[in-house]
């Protein structure tokens, strides 16, 4: 515990920008990764625990296109797809088979599934820690504001995470589409008696929620070395967001994920040995005063 550091940081208008900054930046990039949790449970009823793989996945596909083709742009499309095309292999052939089955069967799964590609990883890249460079039209002198440095990347995550958020409020709210989605969630036995293939809405969900996931490992691989076990981390704390900010909800996950990354940021400096205890004390108490979370509705 240091209290005196916290204090100096929250009395200084540059290390708090400093300390603000990053807290976006972590919530970017979970919430890139809880939202497409929080999309599949709440439409396909499934609690994916391996969708944290896909996020690692993006990771290390970034790695190797990189180090190939030296192309981080290159990764920025190949990186999700590839996430993307592995998330429709695993609903074809594995998730659409338990749709129906006990949640308990679904954990097992999926849970499974996390373990086994952490060792294909393994097998493929190795376990040493694979790292990015930031691209070079980044690597350049940060930005000031408030007196805090910020870096160009971190501008750039803040910025993609922002437009990636409106892009998926206003697909779900304001498109055929979006709507196709929430009539899927809420009563699919009504639009496949209009004519309209649940099964493909399915996996069309399941594969926006898994290149999500593999866009924020693309984001995430500079400022985060690329390692087996990466998937466990971010799916805990996807699952956290998931129920802070209410099931189903790309609102509620961007907000929920903001409050993660205050709690992680500044708990980090007063209180490093209990950081992750503030982020637990924080869902304990949404579960206690809204058990539906903050922009979720309660089960009918």
């Amino acid at each position: 515990m240091n209290i005196s550091a916290l204090y100096d940081c929250i009395t200084s208008i540059s290390a708090i920008t400093s300390q603000l900054t990053t807290s976006i930046v972590i919530a970017m990039i979970l919430f890139l990764v809880a939202s497409g949790l929080s999309l599949i449970f709440g439409v396909l009823g499934i609690g994916n625990f391996a969708h944290g793989s896909l996020y690692m996945i993006g990771a290390y596909l970034t790695y190797t296109v990189v180090s190939t083709f030296g192309s981080f742009w290159l990764a920025l499309i190949l990186a999700p797809i590839g996430a993307g095309l592995l998330g429709i292999v695993v609903e074809r052939f594995l998730i659409k088979r338990i749709y129906d089955a006990p949640h308990l069967y679904q954990f097992l799964l999926t849970f499974g599934l996390l373990l086994v590609l952490d060792d294909l990883v393994r097998a493929i890249w190795g376990f040493t820690f694979k790292s990015v460079p930031t691209p070079k039209i980044f690597q350049r002198p940060p930005i000031f504001f408030l007196g805090s440095p910020i870096p160009f990347y971190y501008v750039f995550i803040i910025l993609t995470g922002g437009i990636i958020a409106l892009g998926l409020w206003f697909t779900l709210s304001r498109t055929k589409v979006g709507k196709i989605i929430n009539a899927a969630a809420s009563d699919p036995e009504m639009i496949e008696a209009l004519g309209i293939n649940v099964r493909l809405v399915y996996t069309l969900v399941f594969t926006i929620g898994a290149m999500l996931a593999g866009f924020a490992g693309f984001l995430a691989s500079p400022i985060r070395s690329a390692t087996p076990g990466m998937g466990f981390s971010i799916i805990l704390e996807s699952f956290i967001v998931m129920v802070i900010g209410g099931v189903g909800s790309i609102g509620g996950a961007l907000i929920a994920s903001f409050l993660v990354g205050l709690l992680r940021s500044f708990g980090t400096i007063g209180f490093p040995d209990f950081e992750l205890g503030f982020v637990f004390f924080l869902v304990i108490v949404v579960l206690i005063i809204r058990p539906w979370g903050i922009f979720g509705h309660p089960l009918e």
